[in-house]
C-alpha cells in the first residue's frame, strides 16, 4: 500500500521551463531515520538554487520518521511525499521517485545525509558546461558520526581544500572496477541516463556499484573538487552488514561482477575486475557464505588463474572453515584501535 501527500501544489515538472537554470530533482529515501530526516530535508530546501523539486519516499519506517516528514511537508507543501506501508527495498523506493521526477538532473539523497550550501548550484553549473556524454558529476564528502561530528573526509585535502590525490574523471569504467573512489551521495545524475538504464536494478540489495558499472561503460563522469555533502556513518549501515553471515550484499555484488565481465573490453579492465572479485570472494568466505565464495572463484577462473591466497580461500570454502566470529572480533578490534589513535 502506498499513500502520497503534498501533491496539491507540486513544483513544476518540466525540466525545460527555465533554460538558464534547469530543474533538479532530489529523491530522498528514508527508513527509520527519525533523528536525521528533518536535517536532510532542510538541507535541500535551504539550497540557494531556484529550481529544485523534492520527492520523499519513506520505505515502511517503524519509528517516527513519517511523522517528522509530514510535519516538514506541512511547512513546505510543494514536497511530494510517498509513504510505503512496508519496506520494498532501497532501489524500488528510488525508482518510485524517479518515475515522478521532472528534473534534468537527479540527486539520490539518503535521509541521514546532508547537502551542504551551494551544492546543487555548483554541480548543475558544471553539468551545463560539460561537452560530450557525461552522466554524473560527483564531489568530495565529509563523514560524520550519528551525532553529526566530523570524523573524516572521503578524499584528504590540502590547505586550500583540494583533494591531495588525483581523482578519476572522464572514462572511469576501469577505475570503478578497481576501487570505491566515488562517495555515492555526492552524485548528481542525468535523469535521461537513469531512464535509459531502467533506473536502479530492483533485484539487487544496493544500487551504486551496479549503476556505476552500467553507466560508466557508456558515459563519462566529472569531479567537483569540493566537499559538498555530509555522509553519515551509522553502525547498522549497509557497509557494516556485509560482515553478517545472512547478508544479501555479497550476492548482489557477484551479480554486478558478471555484468562488469560482460562489459570489459581491455586486458587492464579484466585485471581490475579480477581484483574486485578476489576482494569479495574473501568477504564471502569471512561471512561464511562458502557456496557464494566458490561462485566468485568460478568467475575469477574465467579471467585469470587464482593466486595462492585465492586458492587458499577457495580451499577453506570447500571445507566450510568457520571464521565469521573471529573475523568480526578482528574488525571491532581494528576499529577501536583506529579510534584510539590521535588525529
Amino acid at each position: 500500500m502506498i499513500s502520497v501527500t503534498g501533491q496539491s501544489n507540486p513544483l513544476p515538472m518540466s525540466p525545460y521551463l527555465n533554460r538558464i537554470k534547469p530543474w533538479v530533482t532530489v529523491i530522498c529515501t528514508s527508513y527509520n531515520h527519525e533523528a536525521y530526516v528533518e536535517q536532510a530535508l532542510q538541507s535541500v530546501v535551504e539550497q540557494a538554487y531556484p529550481n529544485v523539486e523534492l520527492i520523499v519516499i519513506d520505505n515502511g519506517s517503524t519509528d517516527h520518521t513519517t511523522e517528522r516528514i509530514e510535519q516538514f511537508t506541512q511547512q513546505h507543501p510543494a514536497i511530494r511525499f510517498i509513504r510505503n506501508a512496508t519496506n520494498q527495498g532501497l532501489n524500488h523506493a528510488f525508482n518510485q521517485g524517479l518515475a515522478l521526477a521532472g528534473g534534468r538532473y537527479v540527486i539520490d539523497l539518503s535521509a541521514d545525509d546532508v547537502l551542504l550550501p551551494g551544492r546543487i548550484a555548483k554541480q548543475t553549473e558544471l553539468f551545463e558546461q560539460l561537452a560530450g556524454p557525461y552522466a554524473v558529476v560527483f564531489s568530495n564528502a565529509a563523514y560524520i558520526d550519528p551525532q553529526g561530528k566530523k570524523v573524516g573526509l572521503h578524499y584528504a585535502v590540502d590547505n586550500l581544500g583540494h583533494a591531495c590525490t588525483p581523482v578519476p574523471s572522464g572514462n572511469v569504467f576501469r577505475n570503478i572496477l578497481e576501487s570505491y573512489f566515488i562517495c555515492t551521495p555526492t552524485m548528481m545524475m542525468r535523469r535521461d541516463v537513469l531512464n535509459e538504464l531502467g533506473g536502479y536494478d530492483e533485484t539487487l540489495t544496493y544500487e551504486d556499484f551496479d549503476f556505476w558499472v552500467r553507466s560508466s561503460r557508456l558515459y563519462r563522469y566529472a569531479y567537483v573538487d569540493e566537499v559538498l555533502t555530509l555522509k553519515r556513518q551509522l553502525p547498522d549501515s549497509l557497509s557494516a552488514q556485509v560482515l553478517l553471515p545472512d547478508n544479501n550484499l555479497l550476492r548482489s555484488t557477484l551479480a554486478v561482477c558478471y555484468k562488469a565481465f560482460d562489459r570489459c573490453l581491455t586486458p587492464d579492465e579484466y585485471q581490475a575486475l579480477a581484483g574486485r572479485i578476489r576482494k569479495f570472494m574473501r568477504k564471502a568466505f569471512y561471512a561464511e557464505q562458502f557456496d557464494l565464495a566458490l561462485q566468485y572463484g568460478k568467475l575469477l577462473h574465467q579471467i585469470v588463474k587464482p593466486d595462492l591466497m585465492s586458492s587458499l580461500v577457495l580451499g577453506m570454502s570447500h571445507l566450510h572453515v568457520p571464521v565469521n566470529t573471529l573475523y568480526r572480533h578482528y574488525i571491532k578490534w581494528k576499529a577501536a584501535d583506529h579510534l584510539s589513535k590521535p588525529v
